[in-house]
């Protein structure tokens, strides 16, 4: 290896230190006399420079230059040339140049490089040639160090995503590239697969590719597909363009082009995108979206659609005119921008049949329930939080929209009032006397989404404020194993409306009835304030039971139970005092009693005394067994049941039916992937004869059983994930037997091709209810089975080529609802799609071939089948 460093000032050329190396053998020449031969290395010492002298010389070195060659560097004076070999690496500036030979002519401040032929007679070591972010492969460089021009043959350059090649390249003072019978491509390889030719082009760096006429070979064989002139953009960063549609024909709205328009780059913070979709049968569509974003700050996107779709033909019955929208609106704040406070939203609002003409996805098709939210958070001394939020919930199928404006949350942690700040010492109990405030507001409306902004709109509001106040004297151990607790729970309401009802002898016409006398409710405007309060205590402990095994595979099995005594006093608040509960007298002279808040959002006070005891027992059984996977214990746990809870109360301050309806419920893990949950209702009381109300008499003594039966559920959901590297066999589970291990590791390879990516995901639920009615003593059950299936997967038949497929299956037609078939093709610099959905409202197909680079996106081939050529 020979190496030479030089440092000056002045020139800006590549290889100009080479001409102070050589100025410096002109005068040295007597001094150097040693020979250079393959193995020898040469090292020139430090050279002091005259500065005065040189610095207005064209042939000073004003950087570091540094260079180096693998072979050998030989110097003829008398030519004044130098000579490189091998793996020559030469850095000046921002300009390097590599190749296997290089020769500098000083009498004409030319540089020549090439590679050489090895001995098999490639080619190797040619010329690459990179200044700033621009690189050049060539067979042959020729530069001027003085005119800062260059010549390359046979050239392969790469400009932002796209690659030039060029028989002969001439390189000028200003960066510009002209280039004569060449080729512009995105394909990476030597030789690509497509390619637009031309006879001449200039490139302006960071700007744009002109060509003169250019016309588009693919695999070395030339279509017939010509433009006059070429204009590539190779700026970088985002820049305005046309966005060019697509086009075909669909059955029902005839010949089209979708999602063509124009593309603003306004600036380096926001754009915007307008497009639109046309159609010869009068359907037509516009779609403006526009991104934003601020470093540090914030980013996001707003997306708008409004369509008018006709479908049928014109005076026909199935002839339609649809009117649909959609508004997405995305907006993200960066945490760093303001620490204590955020502002989010995730909007997403469309017209009932957005979906089925406009759909953006295969889960905004399937999707029947939309929601959004936009969010302001903010937090003050780390105690003090506030949020408000504005939420959309629609229901597609049932055309019910829900708006909250808003809902609006106000909190202060937990805080010991008669907790000193430097407390010194064991706490007392009072010290864990805590005290915690919430407030909830919100302002509310349900309504058909055709009725939603009609006259009355501000009318079907529903709005309220609620303050919770919770004071607890913390945990406090008794007896070292239970744990007592003593809640206090104040509830504050403030509704702006209240009802008044009362019977009313008149006669009430309505379009299908007259009634005469009818209960007549009146709404009431005003402020209103409706308070309750509770107290009580609660002792709770936690039991362990462990069983040992000395053999067989189970080595333990622990049962955790968790008791709970609760007592819950609640004054009555539907006495006269309290102005909550009012009374009305019906037609026959009765009175009945009602709350005139009845319809508020956060309730209304309890009517009648209550003291609650309750009790609870929660259950937790484990397992623990053999494992050879566990190198360190030998073990592992299997959960055998994660909760199984049992729940009921007796109320002291009722003078009959005191027992509550007794809960069980429980979930546990099976397998890993199957999840199950189990809840049901038993009654202790009998039924009347109408079996809508209890009876003050129990089942036991009635009809000799503890408990009746009210409804239970069952919810069973699988999800279950394959794929070749989980299954792989070197990663076989060894939980069967040695025999059974031996057996599948000999035979596996005859049953699956482990080198084949592939990947299978199997998703199931059942939903299980039944209910028991009794009418007339007798008993009838009403059951209800809910069950959905899904696969989905794909398989990688080579690394090329990719199979995708998923389905559906409906329980109660007994039939496969949507289901697709996606096909891949890798093809290097293009990709060909092709996808199916065989059944169903949305069956369709389509084909695409493309090329992979997004610079020539619009360069590709669509053929389809349109769904909605079904309507």
């Amino acid at each position: 290896m020979l190496t030479k460093l030089l440092t000056s000032n002045s020139l800006k050329s590549t290889l100009l230190f080479c001409i102070l190396l050589f100025q410096f053998n002109l005068k040295a020449q007597d001094t150097i006399k040693q020979q250079l031969n393959d193995s020898l290395i040469i090292v020139v010492d430090t050279l002091t420079l005259d500065t005065s002298k040189t610095k207005s010389s064209s042939s000073t070195i004003e950087s570091k230059v540094e260079y180096s060659a693998n072979d050998s560097i030989r110097f003829d004076l008398k030519e004044q040339k130098v000579y490189l070999y091998k793996d020559d690496d030469i850095k000046y500036e921002e300009i390097n140049l590599k190749a296997d030979y290089v020769e500098i002519d000083f009498s004409k401040n030319l540089v020549f490089a090439k590679g050489v032929a090895d001995s098999t007679g490639k080619e190797i070591g040619t010329p690459v040639f990179t200044e700033g972010g621009h690189s050049f492969k060539s067979k042959t460089i020729t530069y001027n160090f003085t005119t800062k021009k260059g010549l390359i043959k046979k050239v392969i350059t790469q400009d932002g995503e796209g690659y030039l090649h060029g028989e002969v390249i001439k390189k000028m003072p200003n960066d510009n590239i002209n280039i004569k019978k060449g080729a512009y491509t995105t394909c990476s390889l030597e030789h690509p697969h497509f390619e637009f030719r031309y006879y001449k082009s200039k490139v302006i760096p960071d700007n744009k590719i002109v060509t003169g006429p250019a016309y588009l070979v693919i695999e070395n064989v030339p279509t017939p597909l010509f433009i006059p002139f070429g204009l590539f953009p190779n700026k970088k960063g985002q820049r305005s363009g046309i966005v060019i549609p697509t086009y075909g024909e669909a059955e029902n709205r005839g010949f089209y082009f979708e999602n063509g328009g124009y593309y603003f780059a306004i600036n380096d913070y926001i754009d915007l995108k307008l497009i639109g979709d046309i159609y010869t049968r009068g359907s037509w569509a516009v779609k403006p979206s526009t991104n934003y974003r601020k470093r540090y700050k914030f980013n996001g996107m707003v997306n708008f659609n409004y369509a008018i779709n006709y479908t049928g033909d014109k005076g026909s019955d199935k002839y339609k005119k649809e009117k649909d929208f959609s508004f997405r609106w995305f907006h993200n704040q960066d945490p760093k921008a303001r620490p204590n406070s955020k502002f989010s939203a995730n909007v997403n609002i469309v017209s009932s049949g957005y979906n089925t003409f406009n759909p953006t996805s295969t889960e905004a098709y399937l999707s029947n329930t939309f929601q959004s939210s936009i969010n302001y958070a903010k937090t003050w001394a780390d105690k003090y939080r506030l949020n408000v939020n504005l939420n959309h919930s629609q229901n597609t199928i049932t055309k019910m929209v829900d708006l909250t404006l808003p809902q609006l949350t106000f909190s202060v942690d937990r805080f010991y009032p008669l907790r000193k700040k430097l407390k010194v010492g064991q706490l007392k109990w009072y010290d864990n006397i805590s005290v915690n405030y919430s407030m909830k507001a919100e302002n509310k409306v349900s309504s058909p989404d055709s009725l939603l902004f009609d006259e009355d709109f501000m009318k079907k509001f529903r709005n309220g404020v609620k303050h919770s106040v919770q004071v607890s004297s913390g945990s406090i151990k008794l007896f070292k194993k239970l744990v007592l607790t003593n809640p206090i729970n104040l509830t504050e309401r403030w509704y702006f409306e209240s009802i008044r009802k009362k019977w009313s002898n008149d006669t009430l016409f309505s379009d299908n009835d007259t009634i005469v006398g009818y209960l007549k409710t009146d709404t009431i405007y005003g402020f209103q304030r409706a308070m309750d309060y509770n107290f009580g205590s609660t002792v709770s402990t936690t039991l362990y039971g462990m069983f040992s095994f000395k053999k067989g595979p189970v080595k333990a099995i622990r049962h955790v139970l968790k008791p709970t005594i609760s007592f819950t006093y609640t004054p009555d608040f539907g006495t006269e005092k309290w102005g909550y509960y009012k009374y009305y007298t019906d037609d026959v002279g009765n009175e009945n009693k009602y709350s005139i808040f009845q319809n508020g959002i956060y309730g209304k006070p309890p009517d009648g005394k209550s003291g609650r005891v309750g009790f609870s027992l929660s259950n937790n059984l484990e397992m623990k067994v053999r494992s050879r996977k566990d190198t360190v214990t030998g073990t592992k746990k299997i959960v055998l049941i994660e909760r199984f809870a049992i729940s009921t109360s007796y109320d002291i301050a009722k003078d009959s039916l005191n027992w509550s309806k007794i809960s069980m419920n429980g979930n546990t893990r099976l397998f890993k992937n199957l999840n199950l949950t189990y809840s049901s209702l038993w009654d202790p009381y009998i039924l009347d004869s109408t079996g809508t109300k209890n009876l003050n008499k129990f089942e036991w003594k009635e009809n000799k059983r503890l408990l009746r039966l009210d409804n239970t559920n069952w919810s069973l959901g699988l999800n279950w994930n394959l794929n070749s590297q989980k299954l792989n066999k070197d990663k076989v589970s060894d939980e069967g037997t040695e025999d059974e291990l031996k057996y599948i590791n000999e035979n596996i390879d005859n049953y699956v091709d482990w080198t084949v990516p592939w990947s299978l995901n199997i998703s199931y639920t059942l939903d299980y209810t039944n209910k028991n009615i009794y009418s007339n003593y007798e008993k009838t059950k009403e059951s209800t089975l809910i069950q959905t299936l899904r696969f989905s997967g794909d398989v990688n038949i080579t690394p090329k080529w990719k199979i995708g497929f998923m389905t559906n299956y409906d329980f109660e037609e007994g039939t496969f609802t949507y289901t697709s078939i996606d096909i891949y093709r890798d093809l290097h610099c293009w990709e060909m799609s092709f996808g199916w959905i065989p059944l169903g409202d949305r069956k369709s197909w389509n084909f695409s071939i493309n090329i992979k680079s997004s610079l020539l996106q619009d360069l590709k081939l669509d053929k389809k089948k349109d769904f909605r050529d079904n309507y």
